[in-house]
């Protein structure tokens, strides 16, 4: 998924990457920060203090008008008519036959309002899919140019954020969202992020986006603050075990698939957009599911490599595919997760992973890798 830098779209913190030293690289047609110094650095920032990452090439896309809940109900598989204001869901757009379009997180803003964040290489397909679907009854409007993102991820998370908004974030719910001035500028703060760690996104208009950057790493300087780019973010999640559209996720499977069955809200009233299927789908059971590997040798299983249950008596038999591999910083070995056939999953086998004309021992490991000490 990541592009040479060509004719790419920057965003309003570009030049504020350019000053820090950043490396960067094209993601989904935009050119974002790849790494500032070493990915394994900004990693373990992440994991032992805190980490500030530009996340501003994802999807803002709001939904209004008093029609908005229940356009939603049918667009989405979650129950988003039920989301309280100020708080968020996890949910997922799928097409009729139940597969992903896109996994994203929607902000019940008000009562008819509602902001979705998709992934960036889906912004364009859930924009027209919204508007394909709301019948003409709410305002489906993207936002993206006009915004940008920044999360601040990690056990230092909250004093950062503390210092620049006046307020106490960690009186602030998991999946919570809530208003306020940060370095005197208009943000909404949510608790949510895509680290493992407990941490916080911020939302601000796209002129206020370097303001606000420079106030967050200064007052996080104390606390070691370091800025991150989408390298370590990719390690990071791997190892809490979140799925990436495109890899993990994509039109070809279901949430069942993706062991994720539980966002689709089959108690909600009324029809929405694949339920039908994803009611069949249910029932049948998963053909495959996804696992997490860890790997004792030096080779890292890659995206796309083949797993395979090994045998004395006979030649390798396929079983499944690495949907995503990376060495972790956390557990000092190469971990992946990949997609296996419900029985290969199911019974246990020795299992390889094909890499670079290698077989590479592997082992199943549940998922996440990792939880942040509570």
């Amino acid at each position: 998924m990541y592009q040479s830098p060509t004719t790419l779209t920057r965003p309003p913190l570009h030049a504020v990457h350019v000053e820090l030293g950043a490396r960067f690289t094209g993601f989904a047609g935009w050119s974002m920060p790849l790494r500032y110094g070493s990915e394994t650095a900004e990693h373990r920032a992440v994991r032992e203090r805190a980490g500030l990452f530009d996340l501003s090439h994802m999807g803002q896309i709001e939904v209004r008008g008093p029609m908005a809940p229940a356009v939603l109900d049918h667009a989405l598989v979650g129950h988003l008519s039920a989301v309280p204001v100020g708080r968020a869901r996890y949910t997922m757009l799928c097409d009729d036959s139940g597969g992903v379009l896109d996994d994203l997180v929607a902000y019940r803003l008000a009562a008819d309002r509602y902001l979705l964040v998709t992934n960036a290489v889906n912004t364009g397909a859930v924009l027209t899919a919204l508007r394909q679907r709301r019948a003409a009854a709410a305002t489906v409007s993207d936002h993206t140019a006009e915004r940008a993102i920044i999360a601040v991820q990690g056990p230092r998370a909250a004093d950062t954020v503390g210092a620049v908004t006046g307020a106490e974030p960690t009186r602030l719910g998991y999946y919570s969202a809530v208003t306020v001035e940060a370095a005197g500028r208009p943000a909404l703060v949510a608790r949510t992020g895509y680290t493992g760690e407990d941490g916080f996104e911020l939302f601000v208009r796209a002129e206020d986006a370097a303001g606000t950057w420079r106030a967050l790493l200064a007052a996080g300087a104390p606390h070691g603050l370091t800025p991150a780019g989408l390298a370590c973010r990719d390690t990071l999640r791997l190892e809490a075990g979140m799925p990436l559209y495109g890899f993990e996720l994509h039109a070809g499977v279901s949430p069942f698939e993706a062991g994720l069955g539980r966002v689709v809200a089959f108690d909600k009233p009324g029809e929405f957009v694949g339920r039908a299927a994803l009611t069949e789908r249910r029932a049948a059971g998963a053909a495959s599911t996804l696992v997490g590997l860890t790997a004792a040798g030096r080779r890292v299983p890659r995206s796309g490599d083949p797993v395979v249950r090994l045998s004395e008596a006979a030649e390798p038999e396929p079983v499944g595919v690495v949907t995503s591999g990376a060495p972790s910083p956390t557990l000092h070995r190469p971990i992946a997760m990949a997609r296996l056939r419900a029985d290969a999953a199911r019974v246990p086998a020795r299992l390889g992973v094909q890499v670079r004309g290698h077989t590479e021992p592997v082992e199943i490991a549940p998922l996440p890798f990792y939880r942040r000490p509570r």
